[in-house]
């Protein structure tokens, strides 16, 4: 059996980052039809996938994360077809709160920064939940 005491041996510090092709659908097409730039939710997405990857290979089975909360500045584009790298840190451990600082780059031009919180959840719980309130 698993011990939530286990999941506190996260640490901060812990750093990530991971690599995205900005693709037809990362792209806000509303700025204009010939300059796609990448949007805010596709940067945001990016920022929580590379927060979730970075802690999920140290929770054991059935316990993930879920995103919580999120507040990020979009500063500078980054154009189609091109590639951002997202750094995320773990900078603080609350009990089942983590709290991320993250970074998006393009070539070494910041396009994006803040803070991020995921909650530790047992997944199978979690899911029996949404399912219960779905069926209200």
């Amino acid at each position: 059996m698993f011990s939530m005491s286990e999941v506190w041996s996260l640490q901060s510090g812990l750093t990530c980052s991971d690599e995205y092709v900005v693709s037809e659908e990362y792209v806000a097409k509303h700025i204009g039809r010939d300059i796609s730039v990448l949007s805010t939710p596709a940067m945001i997405l990016f920022m929580e996938k590379t927060s979730m990857k970075c802690v999920q290979q140290y929770l054991p089975e059935p316990y993930t994360t879920v995103g919580v909360a999120i507040n990020v500045r979009h500063l500078n584009p980054a154009p189609l077809g091109g590639v951002v790298k997202v750094v995320s840190k773990l900078m603080g451990v609350e009990g089942r709160k983590l709290v991320f600082e993250v970074k998006a780059y393009y070539r070494d031009v910041l396009i994006g920064e803040g803070l991020h919180e995921r909650f530790i959840v047992n997944r199978e719980k979690f899911l029996e939940r949404v399912k219960s309130i779905l069926k209200s």
